[in-house]
């Protein structure tokens, strides 16, 4: 096992507060505030150096219910103030700082950061971008690009375990990278109302491939009212896909232009087959049902 021990900790004690993040032996500092807690973020010595940031807010209408924007800077701190006091940015409520503890990130390193972490949010399509543009990526040694692929890297395994998965993508794995855990490509089909999909868990996430055919339009309704609310929020997460391009409606048969990741098996089944549905017996592989593969090796466990 190539496990990574990364270490936590809640500055003022309480979840969602202020948090640092650092891996063993990585030099990366990761430090993640909420926008309430600003005036003591701005008084650690992290933001007077030069590094990457993500501001991140809730929104309903955005990819994945998130506003993401990604910079640099050469001092953070004072990039931070000016956004706070900048109308075009008061969607975010939290702010992830990224440095490096011996201070060895140059304005060329952070340049270079930026425009890749721009380049693998959106790839990853988990949030919606207030970029508007991606900038160029510097023209760095050959060593250094390597050190910064490294960095980004570490950041792919820190920012998911504080709950920011912008850059969290399925493929462009390097030699460095750490392995994925992936499950057999499931399958569910409805032939009637051309539904095709695949799905695979990936890390601990179920993901609804890109290029699955799903329903074009959302036609259930539930009995009871404990159905009728499940319903509800599944139409409303269908229509959400829809409207933010993550399905794209063509004669009369939705299908994913991304991989899509949802909450449960299930959950995903009921999106792509317009009922609800028990994605752990419904999704099946060529070894059998998504349970029975979750299920593998429990009753040979001492």
């Amino acid at each position: 096992m190539n496990g990574k021990q990364v270490k936590l900790f809640l500055v003022d004690g309480s979840p969602g507060g202020l948090t640092t993040a650092e891996i063993t032996n990585w030099t990366g500092s990761v430090v993640s505030a909420r926008r309430s807690d600003l005036a003591e973020l701005l008084r650690r010595e992290e933001v007077t150096r030069t590094g990457v940031y993500l501001l991140l807010g809730d929104d309903e209408d955005a990819i994945g219910d998130t506003r993401c924007y990604i910079g640099e800077a050469d001092v953070v701190a004072t990039r931070l103030r000016a956004h706070l006091k900048d109308e075009s940015k008061a969607f975010w409520n939290q702010a992830v700082v990224v440095t490096s503890k011996d201070t060895n990130l140059t304005k060329s390193h952070v340049r270079y950061l930026e425009s890749r972490l721009i380049e693998l949010a959106t790839k990853a399509s988990r949030v919606t971008l207030e970029n508007g543009t991606n900038p160029p990526r510097p023209n760095l040694p050959e060593a250094d690009v390597s050190d910064m692929e490294y960095f980004i890297g570490q950041l792919q395994i820190v920012l998911p375990v504080l709950g920011v998965n912008a850059i969290r993508v399925r493929t462009e794995r390097s030699a460095t990278s750490p392995p994925t855990t992936e499950s057999p490509v499931f399958s569910l089909v409805q032939k009637k109302r051309g539904v095709d999909a695949r799905a695979q868990q990936i890390d601990g996430e179920f993901i609804l491939l890109e290029g699955s055919r799903v329903i074009a339009e959302w036609t259930g309704i539930g009995k009871a009212d404990t159905s009728r609310r499940a319903y509800d929020s599944y139409r409303a997460q269908h229509e959400g896909l829809i409207a933010d391009g993550s399905i794209v409606v063509e004669n009369g048969v939705g299908r994913t232009t991304r991989d899509i990741v949802f909450s449960s098996p299930s959950t995903a089944g009921a999106v792509a087959l317009g009922r609800s549905c028990n994605g752990r017996r419904e999704w099946i592989s060529a070894d059998g049902t998504f349970d029975q593969w979750e299920s593998r090796g429990v009753d040979d466990a001492p």
